[in-house]
């Protein structure tokens, strides 16, 4: 837990103290605008569980000791904007695909100061990636005239199972030049701070919670349809990682038993049939012309008959499995984010229609069903909440 300290607090406080109490209090709400950024003051008080006049005193208390910066002109006083007082410290985010790595640098408060993105070769491997990342670390800072030393800590992504110590594991068919090594050890030698690593579909849901379509729902699922597929679980209002790190994987939900072989030793993976790459495979022979999904998309919209089957079969696919999901955890939403999310109706409908085919009805009366709302910003923007959980703000300590 934090501790705010002040001069107020030179003596030591006794437990169930009202100093204390307050202290714990303070806690809570540094906690959590260091965790979502900027807050209103209603938002604090739903994410502290505190009473609205105890965030307000706080608020006013912390503002005036140089802790927090309150925007004054921002919809009345439980509607005013709360952050993080500026400081000169920055979190960097790193987000690694199966052909890229996009770098962020934001502040403390999560106001992206400078973002770049780089093509990486398939199948590059740790050594090199990280590498990438250090050079347009760099860059960032050197366009933006930063300082190296002010970045505090790091959230990585990947689209592979994490462990929740930060470790790849059984990846080698996935990330091959990754595969079951400690990488947040190895990125915090190599980029000299605290890392978190965690797999891009849990970044996704981070970020969708804080700033997009699952901001004020504490239950939901969040889709990621791209090279692979994956689910982030926002549960209770935290993510979810499982016993081990690796819940989610809906990517190897068995759709069809007799399909072909996943890359993960099992058959009909529902990767196998909706996962980008299949798609494009099955159009390659009468489309050679469509490289990309963007490109099939436009197809559909303009009324090609295999595209926009395509699609809708990928969209019945991955409404089997998300049924199956919405059946176990009940979630208030499920959100469809990645490279497939472009695709809107022409996946979303049938997606929804299969979940109300095969979800309990107790399950599915009032789930909601949409698009994400960050598009592909989504896990480099969750590394930069994932990485200011590493960073205390100025003030605080660690009790």
């Amino acid at each position: 837990m934090s501790t705010h300290v002040d001069g107020n607090h030179g003596d030591e406080e006794r437990p169930g103290s009202q100093s204390s109490l307050r202290s714990a209090n303070e806690a809570r709400v540094l906690d959590a605008l260091r965790l979502g950024g900027q807050l209103t003051q209603a938002e604090l008080a739903r994410r502290t569980a505190l009473a609205p006049s105890t965030v307000s005193n706080i608020v006013r208390d912390l503002a005036e000791a140089g802790t927090l910066e309150v925007d004054e002109e921002h919809g009345g006083r439980r509607g005013r904007m709360v952050r993080l007082a500026a400081d000169g410290r920055l979190l960097m985010a790193v987000d690694f695909g199966h052909g890229h790595v996009s770098v962020a640098l934001a502040t403390m408060s999560h106001e992206i100061v400078g973002e770049t993105h780089s093509s990486l070769p398939l199948g590059h491997d740790h050594q090199a990636g990280l590498a990438k990342a250090v050079s347009l670390r760099d860059f960032l800072l050197q366009r933006a005239g930063l300082d190296g030393a002010a970045v505090v800590a790091a959230g990585v992504s990947l689209p592979a199972p994490i462990d929740n110590g930060g470790r790849i594991i059984g990846s080698r068919l996935v990330l091959p030049g990754w595969a079951d090594m400690d990488l947040a050890a190895i990125a915090q030698e190599r980029l000299g701070v605290p890392v978190h690593v965690d797999n891009d579909a849990n970044a996704g849901a981070v970020a969708e919670h804080h700033w997009g379509a699952g901001r004020g729902t504490d239950d939901f699922v969040y889709l990621k349809l791209a090279h692979g597929i994956g689910a982030g679980l926002i549960l209770g209002g935290k993510p979810f990682r499982g016993a081990t790190g690796v819940s989610g994987e809906i990517g190897h939900t068995t759709i069809d038993e007799r399909g072909v072989f996943c890359r993960c030793g099992n058959r009909g993976c529902l990767e196998t049939v909706a996962a980008t790459p299949r798609l494009l495979a099955l159009l390659a022979s009468t489309h050679p012309r469509l490289r990309t999904i963007d490109d099939i998309v436009r197809a559909a919209r303009a009324g090609d008959p295999a595209c926009l089957r395509v699609l809708g079969d990928a969209g019945r696919a991955v409404g089997v499995a998300a049924a199956n999901m919405v059946n176990v955890l009940n979630p208030a939403k499920v959100l469809i984010g990645g490279e497939l999310a472009g695709a809107g109706e022409l996946l979303l409908d049938p997606l929804r229609e299969i979940v109300r085919r095969y979800g309990v009805p107790s399950a599915v009366t009032g789930l909601e069903i949409q698009a994400a709302e960050l598009g592909a910003r989504a896990s480099l923007l969750g590394d930069v909440a994932l990485a200011s959980d590493l960073a205390e703000p100025l003030g605080a300590v660690r009790a």
